[in-house]
């Protein structure tokens, strides 16, 4: 497996394996949150809001973003923020390919943007998840990796 920059014809493969990626995710979500707002937040599914915020970051200027690419597939990739003024980058969005889960390319993602991020001067990285079920593949992650994590309570309803 090796990382290397994100190239816009790789597009279509990462929002795919994203979309993949994130189904068990969603599925937690909706389970998490009152039936009203889930629909509020995801009014055409959580696909199609997915997928235009994978092109999104894909397209940012403000954001870098790389792949990991194994036998000539793209099977991960992260993309990351600098947040200059707090001297900070951020893991901003991240997936792996459900086929290659639990072999060390998340972790590998993760180690490759903190590197980044301290090459480019930052002196703290933040990551931000959900504290549901299906988010907690993410939370060991990202803890194997050496982030602490900050509680923080949010709350929705439905006006």
């Amino acid at each position: 497996m090796q990382i290397e920059p994100y190239a816009p014809n790789q597009l279509d493969a990462v929002i795919q394996l994203s979309l993949r990626a994130w189904e068990p995710v969603f599925d937690s979500i909706q389970n998490a949150l009152d039936a009203e707002v889930y629909r509020v937040f995801y009014p055409d599914s959580w696909r199609v809001s997915q997928q235009k915020a994978v092109e999104d970051v894909c397209a940012a200027e403000d954001t870098n973003v790389w792949v990991a690419i194994d036998a000539d597939s793209t099977v991960g990739f992260v993309a990351v923020k600098l947040h200059s003024e707090d001297n900070m980058g951020e893991i901003y969005m991240i997936a792996v390919d459900p086929d290659f889960q639990s072999q060390g390319i998340g972790t590998a993602l993760i180690e490759f943007a903190l590197a980044w991020m301290k090459d480019a001067g930052m002196a703290i990285a933040m990551v931000e998840t959900g504290g549901d079920p299906g988010h907690a593949p993410a939370r060991y992650t990202y803890e194997k990796v050496g982030f602490r994590q900050l509680p923080i309570a949010r709350y929705f309803k439905k006006l």
